[in-house]
């Protein structure tokens, strides 16, 4: 019996709720979709779904498969690269992902990093983020890539490389004097410009629910693609932002302002499988940490890693001088 395929099958079916839709996923005939999932319940001893409504649902043994059935999908997944890049020869290879947008200056010094830290080993490095990436990084496709924190994915590790403040981002002449920050219950009424849900799903909702805890329930929520975008939607007035300060520097029209108590900061972290990790994995982690960690912030735990760099940049017209 090939259980990975069954559980496969199974997981689709889970997924859709209806075998015909399943099917035209996974492109088999129904039938034979319908005859995998029955050879696993005979296997299994269990029926795993009530087939008496319309649309299928999963059985309390069902609902228990589903996450080991993911684990051990993943893990065969995982296995069958891992004995591929053997087989090809590429474990001196370490595929990374980074965000989609990364300034050229970051992905040199990643790359420039590696190469002092680990010579010889070719970094291979893609654009991904959010269920993208932790679906590679499960299946094995990408070894290690950065990821906004929270995330999904019990079997994932990750470890912290940067840490940002957010704050609201308002047109001009609608921005409250610089030395006032802005109350997030301030903002009732207003629309909400955030990063896309697709890119970080857990940290969306999760920025959601401390605007509803403070006191802002938007009525709308604009979601952005990338930070250009979401600039210029709230220059365009359509909502309020939420970014960081560097980024809002790149519109002169608009302003940053610090929100009051700081509730939300966006971490990042360098993530990689719990189990088989490539070995270069952890040395990924501390280039990134060095290369991405930003002006350290008031009780940032990453502050320690912080290297001054001999260069200025400019918030809101006012210029911040690194020292030497």
């Amino acid at each position: 019996m090939d259980l990975g395929r069954h559980l496969r099958y199974f997981l689709v079916v889970a997924r859709e709720g209806h075998f015909g839709e399943a099917s035209v996923e996974l492109g088999i005939a129904q039938p034979a979709l319908s005859q995998s999932v029955r050879r696993l319940e005979e296997e299994l001893g269990v029926a795993l779904f009530d087939r008496s409504r319309r649309q299928v649902a999963l059985t309390p043994a069902g609902r228990l498969l589903v996450s080991q059935a993911r684990d051990l999908v993943a893990g065969e997944a995982r296995l069958r690269e891992t004995m591929r890049r053997v087989r090809d020869g590429e474990l001196g290879t370490l595929r990374a992902a980074v965000r989609p947008g990364t300034p050229a200056t970051a992905l040199r010094g990643l790359v420039e990093g590696m190469a002092e830290h680990a010579p010889g080993l070719d970094v291979d490095l893609c654009e991904m983020s959010g269920t993208d990436l932790v679906r590679a990084l499960g299946e094995g496709t990408v070894d290690t890539g950065l990821l906004t924190a929270p995330f999904e994915g019990s079997d994932l590790v990750g470890e912290p490389v940067r840490r940002e403040e957010l704050g609201a981002v308002l047109p001009r002449g609608q921005a409250p004097p610089r030395a006032a920050p802005v109350a997030l219950a301030d903002l009732a009424g207003r629309a909400l410009v955030l990063s896309a849900r697709r890119s970080d799903p857990v940290w969306f909702e999760r920025v959601l629910a401390v605007c509803r805890e403070h006191g802002w329930v938007p009525p709308r929520v604009r979601e952005a693609g990338d930070a250009g975008f979401l600039l210029g939607l709230v220059l365009a007035g359509l909502g309020v932002g939420l970014e960081t300060a560097e980024a809002t520097a790149r519109e002169p029209r608009l302003a940053w302002r610090r929100l009051e108590g700081s509730p939300l900061y966006r971490r990042t972290e360098a993530v990689r499988p719990a189990r088989d990790a490539h070995p270069a994995a952890p040395v990924f982690a501390e280039v990134a940490a060095r290369v991405l960690s930003g002006p350290p912030l008031p009780g940032d735990p990453l502050a320690d890693r912080h290297e001054e760099r001999p260069w200025s940049l400019v918030y809101g017209g006012e210029p911040i001088t690194r020292p030497r």
